[in-house]
């Protein structure tokens, strides 16, 4: 188009109408001054794009993660320069061990002022290059669009992640005549023939195999030709840490999660194995037990790892085969390999799932509230494709253990083992998907980290139930220091507020639980609430983990001095 014929616009309408050619529905932000040009663009552009405005920077990003999580397109948070993107900075940290797409527009000092250590000034591209996947400023006007593309490009490719673009205050009140760029191309690769000829050999010999779902960029209709893959060779299937919801909990060859508290009998399934097939999952530390199922740089086991990204192949483990190919290219070709003949491990599947069963008998645990059972409670009556969110702290092996996934979508749990993410996930779920039953997991220190985002679900009208883990302590850490410094408290203990005052002050709904059996007829109550609701549940300390208690460890720690 001629430059004579375009419009002129200031940065922030050409930011706002970017992300309107990028498909962006959504954006959550905390407001600053740094980029009142963008906000003033999105108030006019409010019939295509919402902005959710939250309480806290780290909050905004983890809604931006878990929206994109939910959606697959990515997520775009927008916050303000030093003390903004530094709290921001946890759901950058998040989105880039989940491998999740994620915009972070930041409000940046005057660019004439840089290198004066101006008010708020943060060098933000040294600071943050090696925790995105991308981190530009914006120099000139005329490269806003340029630049917010890239961005975009960058963030979906390969391995996902997230993407900061840094605009200058000056650079979003000035005026020029700018093309716009068209919408970004998310690429596939796609395995070689060879490469799954090869696969289908290796499988065809193997005596134990075992397959692995992990990672992100996954979709309905790739995990279901995943799953026809899986029984066309009766393969036993389970999920890297926190990616249940890959794979249906309840389908006669799922055989588990890894993760924390894994199911020793799949520890041994794994290490027996003489073939491992990881798609997706990168095999971190927590997925492999320190690397322990899985050795690293060599696996005892012969190792097959597809994943989309060609940086992450051979990084760490060295497989037999290694196939770069986006997982919804490999999953529909995978679909169509066929076996030969009657798989020698079918039973020895199925008795993996049926030794999978076996651990969801909620376990005996200290106190008068057991925490399992109604965990369990909760799986057999929700409906199917309820959202569940949680963050980190001992608490979650509970929810991970005894709640059963059965869709793709269901779960919003960090793999970074992120505190405080439960509620904005939460927040973002129902925002997402309105019609949908969402419960968010917190234990009380987790809950502590972003509970002000409470305002944000009664300001937007979210019903939504939070159920609070309250066992007065950091319970991870104290776990922790129990088993290496046994007897030694410090540190790790908690003095809380009135859990269901505070529910009642941000205008929810308060319930308390401090036995098992009041749970049902409360938590009726909480899920019907119209402003959503709080229910603190009083668990004993001692109920430290499902199959373990803090004496129990403390003892064990002082037997071995």
């Amino acid at each position: 188009m001629n430059e004579m014929f375009l419009p002129l616009r200031n940065g922030g309408e050409l930011v706002a109408d970017a992300l309107k050619i990028h498909g962006v529905k959504k954006v959550f932000c905390v407001p600053g001054e740094s980029f009142l040009p963008i906000l003033d663009a999105l108030s006019r552009a409010q019939d295509e794009i919402e902005v959710i405005v939250c309480r806290h920077e780290a909050s905004a990003a983890h809604m931006a993660q878990a929206y994109s999580r939910l959606t697959g397109q990515p997520g775009v948070c927008l916050v303000t320069r030093g003390p903004g993107i530094t709290q921001a900075s946890i759901g950058l940290h998040t989105a880039a061990q989940d491998s999740t797409p994620l915009i972070m527009l930041v409000g940046q000092i005057d660019s004439g002022f840089t290198g004066r250590e101006a008010w708020q000034e943060i060098d933000i591209v040294q600071m943050f290059q090696t925790v995105v996947k991308r981190v530009a400023q914006v120099d000139r006007i005329e490269r806003i669009p340029e630049i917010i593309s890239r961005s975009f490009h960058s963030a979906v490719s390969g391995r996902p992640g997230p993407c900061i673009v840094a605009l200058p205050e000056d650079l979003l009140y000035k005026k020029a005549q700018i093309q716009d760029l068209g919408k970004y191309q998310k690429t596939l690769t796609t395995a070689l023939m060879s490469d799954l000829e090869s696969l289908q050999q290796k499988l065809l010999s193997a005596k134990n195999p075992v397959l692995i779902l992990g990672g992100s960029d996954w979709s309905e209709s790739s995990l279901k030709d995943i799953q026809i893959f899986s029984e066309n060779f009766e393969l036993p299937v389970c999920t890297g840490f926190r990616r249940q919801d890959l794979f249906d909990n309840t389908h006669r060859l799922y055989c588990g999660p890894l993760g924390p508290g894994v199911n020793p009998n799949l520890v041994k399934r794994i290490c027996n194995a003489d073939l491992i097939i990881a798609v997706g999952s990168r095999l971190s530390e927590t997925s492999t037990s320190a690397y322990s199922l899985i050795k690293a740089p060599r696996p005892i086991q012969q190792f097959i790892h597809v994943h989309p990204d060609s940086q992450e192949l051979g990084r760490v483990f060295q497989a037999d085969l290694l196939i770069q190919s986006s997982l919804c290219e490999f999953a529909r070709y995978a679909s169509s390999l066929k076996p030969k003949g009657k798989m020698l491990w079918t039973a020895s599947a199925e008795h993996a799932h049926s030794e999978y069963q076996a651990t969801l008998i909620p376990t005996n645990t200290p106190g008068d509230v057991n925490f399992g059972s109604i965990v369990r409670w909760l799986s057999n009556n929700l409906p199917s494709n309820s959202i569940i969110t949680n963050g980190a702290g001992n608490y979650t092996s509970w929810v991970h253990r005894f709640y059963q996934h059965r869709h793709f979508n269901t779960q919003l749990a960090p793999t970074s083992g992120t505190m405080g993410y439960g509620i904005p996930a939460a927040i973002a779920a129902k925002i997402t998907y309105p019609e949908r039953t969402v419960i968010c997991f917190a234990g009380d220190g987790c809950f502590m980290m972003s509970e002000k985002e409470l305002a944000t679900a009664k300001q937007y009208k979210l019903p939504i139930v939070f159920i609070i883990v309250n066992n007065s302590m950091y319970g991870s850490i104290r776990m922790h220091q129990e088993i290496n410094f046994p007897g030694q408290v410090f540190a790790t203990s908690l003095e809380n507020p009135d859990f269901v005052l505070l529910a009642q002050a941000y205008g929810l709904q308060g319930y308390r639980v401090t036995k098992t059996e009041q749970f049902e007829s409360i938590f009726n109550l909480a899920v019907e609430s119209e402003t959503g609701a709080v229910i603190e549940l009083q668990t004993d300390p001692e109920a430290i983990t499902p199959s373990a208690t803090l004496s129990s460890l403390r003892n064990s720690a002082i037997s071995k001095v």
